[in-house]
């Protein structure tokens, strides 16, 4: 695909400059807007295709642009802020963000999710065509039509939750899923008892994605915030 507009939402000029250089010198189109009411409005009038948004903007929580954003609207959106706990993260993701990077941050580590959210852009254009009755992700095979999963041309048997929890991955490839967000898509609860058990199965998933002499790692886990299946050419 062609080379993405993103669009930076950064109200500390400092970081802006740093970020809109090294998209530029990556030969990257952006916007760029310092607030929230602005960043909305070049969201509609640009429609750029992935977003890198600062949390604490001087008139609007980061987090309430997410949700107004998802009203309509489903680009990556990687969040770039200072606040660091878990519950600001998960918050985010919750809210429907796809990545989340933690201020300071090298500028290689933004590249590298920024190039994460343009492989998760081609998979949500796959998805939106008519046909597409099947995901593939390296050597990972699923048949929807089916109900069946392959990894290296061999039949992968799951449980019914475990083959849940693939798809709702594979739906979401390359962004973060928090664990109240799989609890309410998998089970229809979010109770914080139930996350050992989405351990466990994620455990066992896991284990039959990855067997064989040379296995590749498709759940990578954010400890105390949840999974995200890895997205590979």
């Amino acid at each position: 695909m062609d080379k993405p507009l993103l669009l930076v939402v950064e109200d500390d000029a400092a970081v802006r400059k740093l970020i809109t250089m090294t998209l530029e010198l990556q030969g990257y189109a952006f916007a760029a807007a310092e607030t929230g009411k602005r960043a909305l409005e070049l969201a509609v009038q640009e429609q750029p295709d992935i977003l890198l948004l600062d949390l604490g903007l001087p008139d609007l929580d980061g987090r309430d642009i997410i949700l107004r954003l998802r009203e309509w609207s489903d680009m990556p959106i990687l969040v770039i802020s200072a606040r660091s706990d878990d519950k600001d993260k998960i918050a985010a993701l919750d809210a429907g963000a796809d990545d989340y990077i933690t201020k300071p941050f090298s500028v290689e580590e933004m590249l590298a999710r920024i190039r994460a959210a343009i492989r998760r852009l081609g998979l949500l254009r796959e998805v939106k065509e008519p046909g597409q009755a099947r995901f593939v992700n390296g050597e990972l095979l699923l048949d929807y039509a089916a109900g069946c999963v392959y990894v290296r041309g061999e039949e992968v048997h799951l449980t019914p939750i475990e083959y849940k929890l693939l798809v709702l991955l594979a739906r979401n490839a390359g962004k973060v899923l928090t664990h109240a967000y799989i609890l309410r898509e998998v089970w229809g609860s979010a109770l914080p008892s139930d996350v050992a058990s989405l351990r466990v199965f994620m455990v066992t998933l896991r284990k039959k994605l990855e067997q064989g002499p040379e296995p590749v790692h498709y759940i990578q886990t954010h400890v105390g915030i949840g999974y995200r299946l890895i997205r590979y050419e």
